[in-house]
This record gives structure tokens, sequence and C-alpha cells, in this order.
């Protein structure tokens, strides 16, 4: 018989569970059919049938298929060192280190670098492994508006002369926008100031910059930036995440981050679906144009027939719908249509601004992109619902 507190603790939890659903933000586990507008697979190189048969061999070549324990226990391997020194010239960095994820990557740097005793100033729309990263390091917080150079120096000239370390930590390429973070001015005014500057390219690796090594590599090889986050489980098609920068850095990570030290490796093999990924992926410049072109067009279609893009310039086009019933009611129209996309609610996005999210891929035709962009224009002749056609600072 259930003990009178787990009574009350599951009558509290469905409670929780009915309030989300009367704000239309109860999320639930569904298998997406159709075609396919949630992915990440930026290359589509999860479906890749060179890719698969690596991963067959590597699991074949493996001596065990376990990681058995953290790679300072029983974990490690000599494919993890190769792999390493393969990404961190892929990236341009002197080094990297491999986590199990990139929310452990993000989490694992911030709280190894900075204490309570710093400061870190984070774009608003950093997503959560960055901002629970931020947390759990103990420093002080300071929120920049979405790109605002002006109170990014601001809060940098306020802060200047106080102790500890000041960092900037941004994504590059934003996740719910698809907007790119002005790297340039941003370490400009890092130097200026005395910061350093930790980028997420997680939206960006594979896809944007020379060669798909992210919209910072420049910066990055430079040394003018502190570390680069790159992830393997979107464009990449794998999992986990590297965390690129100088050796001292890589050194310290292994001494000083906790989601590193205290986690179990992955398997041996997957370094080697990495690797043949990475490999991959460095001979798909023109898979990586197109992409972006198709992208650029189908942004500019749902420009033109009045919808919110907020300023997309990459592969991820929202579409703002505003009220959250409303994104899942066209979320729902669009699915029944043959496309799978799921509306996006806050508190992923800020109140007001509920949306669908439209992750193009280059397996997605443009043709495809244009039936799509027809099926949304006629749910919102059909609907009811008020659609949020401005926004300030919009496109």
């Amino acid at each position: 018989m259930p003990s009178e507190f787990n009574e009350a603790l599951l009558a509290e939890l469905q409670a929780g569970l009915r309030e989300l659903e009367s704000r239309s933000q109860r999320r639930t586990l569904v298998e997406i059919t159709g075609v396919n507008l949630c992915s990440n697979d930026y290359l589509g190189l999860a479906s890749n049938p060179a890719l698969k048969q690596t991963v067959i061999e590597a699991v074949l070549k493996a001596t065990q298929i376990g990681g058995t324990g953290s790679r300072l226990l029983s974990g490690h391997a000599a494919v993890w060192n190769e792999l390493e020194e393969e990404f961190a010239t892929f990236a341009g960095s002197e080094a990297a280190l491999y986590f199990g994820s990139g929310y452990a990557a993000n989490i694992g740097l911030l709280t190894s670098l900075a204490n309570k005793n710093d400061v870190i100033f984070s774009d608003a729309l950093n997503h959560a492994s960055i901002i629970d990263g931020i947390r759990l390091s103990g420093a002080r917080k300071i929120i920049y508006p979405h790109r605002d150079l002006n109170a990014l120096e601001s809060a940098l000239q306020e802060n200047q002369s106080k102790p500890g370390r000041k960092l900037i930590v941004t994504e590059t390429v934003f996740s719910m926008d698809g907007d790119v973070a002005p790297m340039d001015e941003i370490v400009a005014l890092a130097e200026k100031y005395g910061a350093g500057v930790i980028v997420d390219e997680a939206h960006a690796t594979a896809v944007h910059g020379p060669g798909g090594r992210g919209i910072a590599a420049q910066l990055l090889a430079d040394r003018r930036v502190v570390a680069a986050m790159h992830t393997c489980g979107k464009a990449l098609a794998g999992a986990g995440a590297f965390v690129c920068g100088p050796a001292v850095l890589h050194e310290h990570l292994i001494n000083h981050a906790r989601t590193f030290i205290f986690t179990t490796a992955m398997p041996p093999y997957i370094a080697g679906q990495i690797r043949a990924a990475l490999r991959l992926a460095a001979k798909m410049d023109t898979e990586r144009a197109e992409l972006r072109s198709r992208a650029q067009a189908f942004a500019k279609s749902l420009q033109g027939d009045g919808w919110v893009t907020l300023g997309t310039t990459t592969q991820i086009v929202p579409a703002v719908i505003g009220a959250n019933d409303a994104a899942v009611a066209a979320a729902e129209f669009l699915q029944r249509a043959g496309f799978a996309v799921r509306a996006i609610r806050p508190p992923t996005v800020p109140p007001g601004t509920a949306r669908l999210r439209f992750s193009v891929t280059h397996k997605i035709s443009a043709a495809e992109l244009d039936r799509l962009a027809v099926a949304l224009s006629t749910w919102r002749a059909q609907s009811h619902h008020p659609i949020r056609l401005t926004l300030a600072g919009s496109a």
C-alpha cells in the first residue's frame, strides 16, 4: 500500500501536469512521421550507408562494446586520444576533450572555469546547458539582451574593475531563432575589457564556417576565444561533444570537470563512428552550400508571406505563432499534411513567442519546402487563432 507521502506526492505531480495541459505546455513522447523538420541531422549522415557500415565494422573490431568505467579508471582507450587529436585538427585548436553529451560538455567546462568570485555574461537566448552550467558554477551571472552589443559593453565596462574572471558565453548559431552571434564584435569587446569568450558551436558544427569547422573557427585557431564546444549528435549523426581549446585547458578539464571525471566512458566503437562521420562531413561542401541555400530560400518565402522568422540566416527557420494553443494547432495541421513538426512553447522560448521551428536538413528538397510553405499559409487562412505577425527587432 502506498505511503501517505507517496500518495500526496503523486497527487501534486498530477496536478502539475494538469496545469501544464491547461496552458498547452504539456509535452509528450510521440514518434514522428512524414517529412522530418524536427531533426538536427543537417547533412543526412544518420542514414548514410557508408557510416552505418563503419559502425558495424567498429563494433566487430572492438575488444569490448561497453565503456566499463570512467576514462580515468577503466574506460580509456587509445582510440579516444586518436579521435581527440583528429577533432582538434578539424576545429583548429591545440587539443580537444570528448564528453558524453553537449550538455555534459558545457556544464563541465563552465563549472571548472568559473566560481562564485567570477562573472559570466550570457546571451539571453543561450540554451539550457549553458544556463545550467552558469548556475552550477556559482558565478555571478549577467544576462544581456539577445545579440545586444551595447548592453554587453555596458555590463563589461561596469564590471571591468571588479575582481575575478570575466567570461562571455554565447551560442554561435542560436538554436531557437536560427540567427548568428556577431562573434568578431563580441571578441573585440572581450579584449577591450579584459574578458574571455566561450562559444557553443552545436548547430554550426559541420554546417557553417570553412569546411564546416564552425562560425568561430578562425577565432579559435587564433586563440582569441577560450574554448569552443562542438557537438557530435547533430550534423555528425553520433553522440557526445568536444571541448576544443589549448592543451592546458584539456588537462585542466581532465582534472576538474566533474561531468568528465564521474561519467562512464562511451563504448569505444563510438569513436570509430564519430571519426567516420567527421571524414565524410569534411567532403560535403556542396551539401553544405545546398542546405544553406534551400533554408534561406524557404525563410524568404515565409517572410514574403508575412511570417515572423526572427532574422534567421541559417538552417533553423522559426515561424512565430504567438499563443501556445495556436502553435499546437498549427503543428497538428502540418502533421496531418505529412510534415513532422512540433510546436515549441515556453519555457523553451519566451512567453508570447510560441512557434514552429523548422529544422531544414539536406535530405529535404526545395519542392517539399515549397509544399510546406503552402500548407502553413493554408492553416493560417483556415485558422480561428490570432497569429503574431510582428515582433520587435524581427524579420
